[in-house]
């Protein structure tokens, strides 16, 4: 994938202020005519139309079908994101493989990868992860469009506030305080962005039609191998001063019961169910409902004051629970935290958030991953 040099590594699409509030509010509001975007945004239809005029010419928006009549005149034909304006992929390394996925501009998933991987050293990652992608591009003609970048998803915190930086988890002790953006990028050759998985699973909760379109924020807890959190603030992602925002996982000390995928897997070897691995949960829905049920009653309680603090903290429209583990386990925890709210709540007369239960599953990390370059380039600082 190499393209350059290591100083040449710069995203290669900039956006002007006006464009990306543009491209927000058809993401978030879907196909609009010009005339409802100038009036949304307060421009005049001249500015509109020449910056609308400039994202076609980039291949970002495009015109679509209208079935909508305006009486006389050349109808109002809807403006949209283009998919076709660029790709960017996501990676994220498990014990003992190494996935990928590639979203299109738009944010729509077009491939998910995987292939076994071992090797705990950052350099042999960005070589496998490299030969991967190249194989990649040359079987797939979509991704001969212009490439955005790379999001490493990676379970671990920030180290001096540097998201570059991390201190990992046991099995990937090698990346610990490593410079990952120079380690991938010098072998990729490309533009390289890190983040936390439970951040990076809160952006591909938030780029879900019916949450962006719905909600400016967003709290989202991630069970998996741990458990962890994101949050996106007025349409951003919000890093905390130490870039460690949302590390939730430390309100759950690893010597006692956590709510995490691994800690079900505990309980269920200890109810004699042979599993190795999170994706063998569905299989014993029903052999082990008793145990299930337990551990989810067990989790929503858990849960319940890292949700309460992050709801009076960031007053988010929305809290979605994620994570590596059936739709009817996640469906479970939702609906158990509702009730547990609605509940405490009787008597508050403010809105309270709605909550929800993620339908992405495990592939939420990598394909928060993979968003991370188009949402650096688009996201409008506050």
């Amino acid at each position: 994938m190499k393209t350059g040099t290591r100083t040449a590594l710069r995203p290669e699409l900039l956006l002007s202020e006006p464009q990306k509030r543009i491209l927000w509010h058809l993401r978030a509001a879907g196909p609009t005519p010009r005339v409802h975007l100038a009036e949304a945004m307060g421009m005049n239809g001249a500015t509109m139309t020449r910056v609308t005029q400039q994202l076609s010419a980039l291949g970002l928006v495009e015109e679509r079908d209208s079935d909508a009549a305006t009486g006389r005149g050349r109808p109002m034909i809807p403006l949209a994101i283009c998919g076709r304006g660029g790709w960017s992929a996501g990676a994220t390394l498990h014990p003992g493989w190494l996935e990928i996925t590639v979203v299109d501009f738009a944010g729509t998933p077009l491939l998910r990868d995987s292939i076994p991987f071992t090797d705990p050293d950052p350099r042999m990652f960005a070589r496998a992860l490299d030969t991967q992608l190249r194989a990649l591009v040359a079987q797939h003609g979509f991704m001969r469009g212009k490439f955005l970048g790379l999001g490493v998803a990676v379970p671990g915190y920030a180290l001096q506030g540097d998201r570059n930086r991390r201190k990992m988890v046991d099995w990937m002790a090698p990346w610990n305080d490593a410079p990952l953006d120079e380690i991938l990028g010098d072998v990729l050759g490309v533009p390289v962005w890190i983040e936390n998985d439970g951040t990076a699973a809160a952006l591909a909760e938030y780029y879900r039609p019916q949450i962006v379109g719905a909600y400016r924020s967003v709290l989202v807890f991630f069970l998996g191998h741990g458990v962890g959190a994101g949050l996106i603030a007025e349409r951003d992602l919000f890093p905390g001063e130490h870039r460690n925002a949302g590390e939730v996982g430390r309100l759950f000390p690893g010597h006692g019961p956590r709510p995490s995928g691994i800690d079900l897997m505990r309980e269920l070897k200890e109810a004699g169910a042979a599993i190795t691995s999170l994706s063998e949960i569905a299989g014993l829905l029903e052999s082990h409902a008793a145990v299930i049920e337990a551990w989810a009653d067990r989790v929503a309680a858990q849960l319940e004051q890292a949700v309460l603090s992050g709801i009076v903290w960031l007053d988010p429209g929305a809290v979605v629970i994620s994570g590596a583990l059936p739709q009817s386990v996640l469906d479970g925890l939702a609906t158990r935290l509702d009730a547990i709210n609605t509940a405490r709540d009787r008597g508050y007369l403010a809105a309270t958030p709605q909550i929800h239960a993620s339908t992405l599953g495990s592939a939420a990390v990598v394909i928060g991953a993979a968003l991370a370059p188009i949402h650096a380039i688009t996201a409008i600082r506050m």
